[in-house]
């Protein structure tokens, strides 16, 4: 019974320390781990890195307001591909502009869209998450390439947000946009409290 006694002691002692080294493995492992997840990017240093400068926001040319926040969550009206010159690319994709051109038109979208949430936020740091996009791309008839198009939009938002830029999306192709703009796109944003 003695040597019973003394040999669950000693697999219990064991099995101790067995637990201790697993946990001091696992706090060891959060250490090297934490240090990489509160290194969270500088949403504007990184537009500066990129080096794009966010243009002014300008009024809405219709009864409309650019942004709407409702509790956390920012919805942006639609914007199209405002060049640095004010002018826009237009042009329908797939007859008059090459799903390159597009693509390139939707990352100026996707420009004007930063503009306007940093008007309404006044740090692009408060943005949690990219939430959704929408992205209407004037189109020619037989255009099937809207996603590559909007990829433009979406690879900007992932290169400034990193994870948090991923979002849901939908990119459909439209007969025409206002002022024959090459794309339109708008998204909703979680953001800080």
């Amino acid at each position: 019974m003695k040597s019973l006694y003394i040999l669950l002691c000693g697999l219990l002692l064991f099995i101790c320390g067995l637990l201790l080294f697993t946990c001091q493995q696992s706090e060891q492992e959060q250490k090297e781990v934490l240090p990489a997840q509160a290194q969270v990017p500088d949403v504007e240093a990184r537009i500066q890195e990129l080096g794009i400068e966010l243009p002014e926001v300008g009024a809405p040319v219709a009864n409309y307001v650019n942004t709407v926040r409702t509790g956390n969550l920012v919805f942006t009206s639609g914007k199209g591909p405002q060049k640095p010159d004010g002018t826009y690319v237009t042009g329908k994709v797939g007859a008059d502009l090459t799903t390159e051109q597009g693509y390139e038109a939707a990352r100026l979208t996707a420009i004007q869209q930063l503009a306007s949430l940093k008007a309404e936020l006044g740090d692009l740091n408060k943005v949690k998450r990219v939430v959704k996009v929408l992205g209407m791309v004037n189109a020619a008839p037989d255009f099937t390439e809207q996603s590559q198009v909007i990829n433009g939009f979406s690879d900007l938002m992932v290169e400034v947000f990193g994870e948090k830029g991923k979002h849901a999306r939908s990119a459909v192709g439209m007969g025409s946009l206002p002022s024959g703009i090459a794309c339109e796109i708008e998204m909703i944003v979680e953001v800080e409290d």
